[in-house]
């Protein structure tokens, strides 16, 4: 069984990134440009999301599969419980299994658009831990990494509840934790201090996304329930908010303190979520001497 876990040990850190499929062919090209630049940096794997209910997930198939047989490095394919049965979910294994995808990032997955509750299918699964029980049983050679949610997601009742459920994907079989974004690494290491506590004791990987701008980032973050900082939000709009090239580099900026603090500070790693760009993260990482 191949752990997505060799990648952070006490003598390393891991780095890794995470693409979404792109919708035009020029997109494609774009992105296999970025990935290219990215790859001066030794990234240990790359991930890859598909879209709502699965929409994209022919298009992550491709997308991961050039980005392996180009760069040679390892990769991971999303997978959701949104709108898939258990034999859905089994084809898409087998298929990735047939293409030699090396990890998955098992999630319940987001209500499709215009829903506001998850609602599993008939056949299918309501929770994530029940999602990687059923890789575990059916596909144990494949690396597993879950969600974890340094600031609570959003469903969960209470903060002890989402560490609950996130102890129950850890004992079905998880790897690794890769973390929701966020903006205070205060609330990463509380998080992992709590995680600790519960008995949780696979590397939890700090999600990074670089913010480059201001309302994107508040786009984003009202949709997965992350913060940004009050004295960082005045900083990216003091010289306006239209001024792109300054909300760049003060989200660069952040962003490099965000790394260096983490490293210091005994995270495992680093996963950024690029957005199928390089220009940010390449400034993060030469400036945080990775």
């Amino acid at each position: 069984m191949a752990s997505v876990a060799q990648f952070y040990t006490a003598d390393r850190k891991g780095l890794s990134f995470e693409l979404f499929p792109p919708k035009t062919e020029k997109g494609g090209v774009s992105l296999m440009r970025h990935t290219e630049a990215l790859m001066q940096f030794a990234p240990d794997y790359i991930t890859c999301t598909y879209g709502a209910g699965g929409s994209t997930q022919t298009k992550t198939m491709d997308v991961i599969t050039q980005v392996k047989s180009t760069f040679n490095i390892p990769v991971a394919s999303h997978l959701t419980c949104v709108g898939s049965t258990q034999d859905d979910l089994r084809q898409y294994l087998e298929n990735a299994s047939q293409q030699d995808i090396d990890f998955l990032v098992a999630l319940r997955g987001d209500p499709p658009q215009g829903d506001t509750e998850f609602k599993a299918v008939a056949g299918g699964f309501r929770y994530a831990n029940e999602l990687v029980e059923f890789i575990r049983a059916e596909f144990p050679n494949f690396g597993i990494a879950v969600a974890g949610y340094p600031e609570v997601h959003q469903e969960a009742p209470s903060a002890e509840a989402d560490l609950e459920n996130l102890k129950r994907k850890i004992d079905a079989g998880a790897d690794i934790v890769i973390t929701q974004l966020f903006y205070d690494n205060k609330d990463y290491f509380e998080f992992c201090d709590r995680c600790v506590a519960a008995g949780i004791n696979i590397p939890i990987v700090p999600g990074i996304l670089p913010v480059t701008n201001l309302n994107q980032i508040q786009r984003i973050t009202s949709l997965c329930g992350s913060k940004l900082p009050e004295s960082f939000i005045q900083r990216l709009g003091e010289k306006g908010e239209d001024n792109t090239e300054w909300q760049f580099e003060a989200g660069v900026e952040l962003a490099i303190a965000q790394v260096q603090d983490l490293i210091d500070n005994g995270a495992p790693g680093v996963h950024f979520y690029v957005l199928n760009k390089s220009q940010a993260t390449l400034r993060v990482l030469e400036t945080a001497g990775w």
